[in-house]
């Protein structure tokens, strides 16, 4: 199949996106397996894509979420959209601070809308109090030593009011508000936050972006149950590493964790 079937493109008029480049270049896609996937054929098959482009779908039946977990979206309810950044400013060792980045961009374009019950659940994903609204994955390609380009997948529980089993504890801004958003309104905002975080990245504010980061954590100070290795423990989390690697104090001691090391265990 052609990676242009069944694309439509927008040319958006009185363009909303406010931006100096993230949605300038916006494609929109009626069906696609995932738009990160799109968006990496795109940079292997064709000329250079500006940096910023964004890539929306109205249906995604493949996408995916950290360690390769389905992401259930209902058709035309939601957004689901990949975005493309050029970060070869940043180095490898730091490459977590874009998680921060976008994750913060998110968070701040919802958190006028859903108040203080919003957090970032480490690493990438965006809860309302115990509940997941929206999940990231990012897929660095590398060249050398250098960061080349950054596909950002995002998928956000928005206009959907029921959602399967197999959801697990998903929700969405329609059943916390019971009022639908206007899709392409909200992209907008979150392309338009996430480039000024970036935009901060780029300046070389990293302690200001860590510590905001660190400030909107979920769980963050407080007691929760975990598992690792087998076992259930409480542990309370205490900062996450310049690396991303998550620090927890556990059976008076403190002990550090990475993605695939741990499970939250939800209330």
């Amino acid at each position: 199949m052609n990676v242009f079937e069944f694309s439509i493109i927008i040319t958006l008029q009185n363009n909303i996106f406010s931006g100096l480049f993230v949605g300038q270049n916006l494609l929109t896609l009626k069906e696609v397996d995932s738009t990160n996937n799109f968006l990496k054929n795109l940079l292997s098959n064709s000329k250079p894509l500006p940096e910023g482009t964004v890539i929306m779908a109205e249906e995604q039946f493949a996408g995916r979420g950290q360690q390769n977990n389905q992401w259930y979206s209902e058709s035309g309810k939601n957004l689901t959209f990949s975005l493309l950044l050029n970060p070869s400013f940043l180095a490898i060792t730091e490459q977590f601070d874009l998680n921060r980045v976008v994750s913060l961009g998110v968070f701040d374009a919802l958190q006028p809308l859903l108040g203080d019950q919003l957090k970032i659940k480490w690493p990438n994903d965006i809860y309302y109090a115990d509940k997941k609204l929206g999940g990231i994955l990012i897929e660095n390609l590398l060249q050398g030593a250098q960061i080349k380009n950054s596909v950002i997948g995002i998928g956000l529980n928005v206009n959907q009011e029921n959602f399967p089993d197999g959801a697990g504890n998903a929700t969405s801004v329609w059943q916390i508000l019971q009022k639908n958003y206007d899709l392409l309104a909200l992209l907008a905002d979150i392309c338009s936050h996430i480039e000024a975080w970036y935009l901060n990245l780029k300046a070389g504010k990293v302690d200001f972006i860590r510590n905001s980061y660190l400030k909107r954590l979920y769980w963050l100070n407080e007691r929760g149950d975990f598992k690792a290795d087998g076992i259930i423990f409480t542990g309370i989390i205490k900062n996450v590493k310049s690396n991303g690697l998550l620090v927890m104090h556990r059976d008076n001691e403190e002990v550090t964790y990475n993605l695939k090391e741990i499970e939250f265990l939800n209330k």
